[in-house]
This record gives C-alpha cells, sequence and structure tokens, in this order.
C-alpha cells in the first residue's frame, strides 16, 4: 500500500521515464541492427531487430496503459503484451529451423558483439527497474513489460554469445540453439498472462485493493 500520496504520481513518472528510455534504446537500436545485419548478413542480427520492434510496441502499450486509468485499460495492455511475446516465441521457432535447416553462415560483426553486449546491461537494468516500480504501483503491466525487457536482455546475450562464438570458433549454429531458451521462456510469460494465473490474476484484482492502479 502506498501511504505517501505524493508517492503514486512520482512512481508514474519513473515508470514513464523508464519505457521512453526502453522505446528510444530500441529505436537507435534498429538502426545499428539493420547496418551490423546487412554488413555481416547475420539472421541473427536482422532477428534481434525484429525483437527490438516487439520491443517498441510493448514499451508503447504500457506507455499508453499508464497515461490512463482502470482495469479494462490494463486488460487491453496486458492482451497486448501477451501477443508480443507470442510472436516473439513464434520469430524464434521459425528462424531457428530456417538457420538450422539451411546451414547459413553469418559473417563476423565486431559492430553486432558491441551492440549486443551494451543492449544486455541496459535491458537488464530497465527490467529490474520496471518490476520494482511496478510492483509499488500494483501495476501488473508494467510488471509484465518488465518481463519482456529481461526476455530482450537474455536474447541479446544469446545473441552476443552466438556471434562471439562464431567469430572465435566457427560455431554457426550456436545462435540459432541459444534462441530456444527464449522460445520457452516468452511462451510461459504469454501463458500467464492469457491463462489466468497470478500474474493476469493481479489485473482482475487491480481495481479493487488499495494501491493499485486504478487508484490513482
Amino acid at each position: 500500500m502506498i501511504s505517501d500520496p505524493g508517492r503514486p504520481g512520482r512512481l508514474l513518472r519513473q515508470g514513464r521515464i523508464l519505457e521512453g528510455i526502453t522505446l528510444g534504446w530500441n529505436v537507435v537500436g534498429l538502426a545499428v541492427l539493420a547496418i551490423a545485419a546487412v554488413a555481416a548478413r547475420s539472421v541473427a542480427l536482422a532477428g534481434f531487430g525484429l525483437d527490438s520492434l516487439i520491443e517498441i510496441g510493448a514499451s508503447t502499450v504500457v506507455l499508453w496503459e499508464l497515461s490512463g486509468t482502470g482495469p479494462d485499460r490494463q486488460r487491453r495492455a496486458l492482451r497486448l503484451i501477451g501477443g508480443a511475446f507470442l510472436a516473439l516465441a513464434a520469430y524464434l521457432i521459425i528462424q531457428t529451423v530456417i538457420v538450422l535447416a539451411t546451414g547459413y553462415h553469418p559473417g563476423h560483426s565486431p559492430l553486432g558483439i558491441g551492440w549486443t553486449a551494451v543492449t544486455a546491461a541496459a535491458m537488464f537494468a530497465l527490467a529490474a527497474g520496471k518490476a520494482r516500480t511496478g510492483q509499488a504501483l500494483g501495476n501488473p503491466v508494467l510488471i509484465s513489460e518488465g518481463r519482456v525487457t529481461l526476455v530482450d536482455g537474455i536474447l541479446a546475450v544469446a545473441v552476443l554469445a552466438g556471434l562471439a562464438l562464431n567469430a572465435a570458433a566457427g560455431w554457426w549454429w550456436a545462435d540459432p540453439l541459444a534462441a530456444l531458451v527464449i522460445v520457452g521462456y516468452a511462451l510461459r510469460e504469454e501463458r500467464e498472462i492469457f491463462g489466468q494465473r497470478p500474474s493476469s490474476a493481479a489485473v482482475r484484482d487491480s481495481g479493487d485493493g488499495p494501491g493499485s492502479c486504478g487508484q490513482r
């Protein structure tokens, strides 16, 4: 429960700042990843650009939700985030099958290695901030989008590992295999949102308890 009358407003501003940073980072990332993917002809880097696009959509959804009130808007926002998880999992499955089936060997990408390393650190920090702010607000949408950001960071690590192993040892198949870990995580989170498990149950109750988003 939030006892300080001014604290909800501060937390909302903090949530918007975190989402704004995430949005800006991924917009820049689209350009960087496009250049790196074309230069190295890397399917993994091209796919990571698609993940950045999904994260842009999720951040936009949360900024929209934080500007309004009520559990109905939270439900709609959570469904859109759940759809982003499903799209991410579908993309990774398709990418993994194509890369392994064709035996496609990407080139080396110092730019891709550098960007994914920095992105992983940034996404983990942003995900932690969203989790703390969302818990303090009692906002399940911000908490769930923080999981999207966490998945983005994990995917950055997987792509980084694949790029590094390809560059150092010629293990071209490392990044599509690592992507399968992300598939499992993304599908689990999508089921939590659409399957009425604890994270989605919070939405049903969000308008009823103290400290909820519906009580701003």
